[in-house]
């Protein structure tokens, strides 16, 4: 009579070889791709547990790329920018090479410092339709795209909107320099403004006070 295989066994962690770092459930990995030539794929670590034989495996949650994706790399996407697709896999643990960190698009904005294992994600990305959530986003500038933290920007004094430097005619290296800054449309106003203001009286006014001068 055969004897039943064991189960499989959940693990709390899993070192990984040869880097002595330990991965935990909920913790982000790289994992080593096919080709050799690629970018290591990044994943979230949703259980690890091992087979019969001590192997151990980790079931994971895809991030894709933006050029892994059904739309492509668009001008707006991060150079670090990773979507949090609903595609789930389970690899062998020693595909994994290392761990990083998948920042929310706010942390990431806010890092003084951008290190090799930092990415950000502001979309899960469903791999079958192609279909992101959030839908919309923000827009910012003339061109009226979403903010790439990638790019520099500058804010207007006025209407507080952000703008490419480019957008508005400037080099990145005189954008740099400006100490104040209207957009197009606010200098038009300001110009609006101070053009009224050497002329607070009506002429109706002018001529009324004329017209008493001269009675006297």
């Amino acid at each position: 009579m055969a004897k039943t295989k064991p189960g499989k066994k959940e693990l709390d962690s899993y070192t990984i070889k040869g880097a002595n770092k330990v991965v935990r459930v909920g913790d982000c990995v790289l994992m080593r791709p096919s080709d050799a030539e690629k970018p290591p794929y990044v994943a979230r670590v949703e259980r690890i547990e091992a087979d019969h034989r001590g192997s151990a495996r980790v079931r994971v949650r895809w991030y894709y790329r933006p050029e892994e994706s059904a739309g492509g790399r668009r001008q707006f996407h991060g150079a670090k920018e990773l979507f949090l697709s609903d595609h789930y896999d389970v690899q062998s643990a020693r595909t994994i090479e290392g761990t990083c960190v998948v920042h929310s698009f706010k942390s990431y904005t806010k890092l003084e410092d951008v290190g090799p294992e930092d990415y950000f994600c502001r979309f899960e990305y469903k791999a079958a339709t192609g279909g992101f959530t959030p839908d919309r986003v923000a827009v910012y500038c003339k061109c009226e795209m979403p903010y790439n933290p990638d790019d520099l920007m500058v804010q207007c004094e006025g209407c507080k909107d952000w703008f490419h430097p480019t957008c508005m005619g400037m080099t990145i290296e005189q954008a740099k320099k400006l100490e104040h800054f209207l957009c197009s449309d606010c200098s038009a106003e300001d110009a609006a403004e101070k053009s009224l203001k050497p002329f607070p009286v009506s002429p109706d006014s002018e001529l009324k006070v004329e017209a008493k001068r001269r009675k006297k």
